[in-house]
């Protein structure tokens, strides 16, 4: 009688804990959901719209990716740079003590054009001096370019392999 009991108990703990699962998980769990106010504000339509999954990189996923990879993501505010070789403008971030500036292209093969013509090096147009204070690290992705700056060799890899993994698929 007492194993048939047990049996019971451990049945229905399974079953609820099952069904909690199932609902909560495609959504962020309360402890990531305190810890990504950026990418909930960044989303299309508002809190409750999810972010494009097209295979192109949108603002949100980038942000996304970012936080999920362990970076404390800070979006700065105001009208970004304007930085030569690029027909797009920035959205600049801080990551920890790191600047990263995301060019978010319509296309892949808009981009394609323009880093043809870009010293992935430097960061800047073929012939051009770099406009950067620290050497750049220059990520392709897709749709996405982007320039990181920062003094971390393991946190520029880390934001590496974040980016290159690739936008995220529909």
């Amino acid at each position: 009688m007492v194993l048939i009991g047990c049996f019971t108990v451990l049945a229905a703990c399974g079953r609820s804990s099952s069904k909690a699962e199932d609902s909560t998980s495609s959504a962020p769990t309360a402890s990531h959901a305190g810890n990504q106010p950026e990418v909930a504000a960044a989303k299309p339509g508002g809190l409750g719209s999810p972010c494009p999954r097209t295979g192109l990189w949108a603002l949100c996923s980038v942000e996304k990716r970012l936080i999920q990879s362990g970076f404390v993501v800070k979006r700065i505010s105001g009208e970004a740079p304007r930085r030569a070789g690029f027909s797009v403008p920035p959205a600049v971030y801080t990551l920890g003590h790191s600047r990263l500036e995301v060019f978010i292209y319509p296309d892949e093969a808009t981009l394609t054009r323009e880093v043809a013509k870009i010293d992935t090096v430097t960061a800047a147009p073929r012939g051009a001096r770099s406009p950067w204070d620290t050497p750049p690290e220059f990520v392709r992705s897709a749709n996405l370019a982007a320039v990181f700056l920062t003094d971390s060799p393991q946190q520029a890899e880390r934001l590496m392999l974040a980016l290159t993994a690739g936008a995220p698929q529909p």
